[in-house]
């Protein structure tokens, strides 16, 4: 009787392709360019395009790697 081979469905790679701001994280960085000017009259497109492009710029944050601890059991 002959064998049944069933292939594995390949995984999805991971995108690398940075992950836009979402619609409120802009918003809020926009109001807090219209803060740093004080109220002052502006463009909010223009707030609205440089808040965008700041978020889009920051690097994602890494994990810090967790140090290996020095204790030794003295168990034995």
């Amino acid at each position: 009787m002959p064998k049944t081979v069933i292939a594995a469905t390949p995984r999805p790679k991971k995108s690398r392709v940075a992950k836009s701001p979402a619609h409120e994280e802009i918003a809020l960085r926009a109001y807090h360019i219209f803060l740093e000017r004080r109220g002052a009259p502006g463009n909010p497109f223009e707030d609205w395009a440089r808040a965008e492009r700041e978020l889009l710029e920051q690097k994602p944050k890494r994990a810090t790697p967790r140090r290996k601890s020095n204790v030794t059991s003295i168990a034995a």
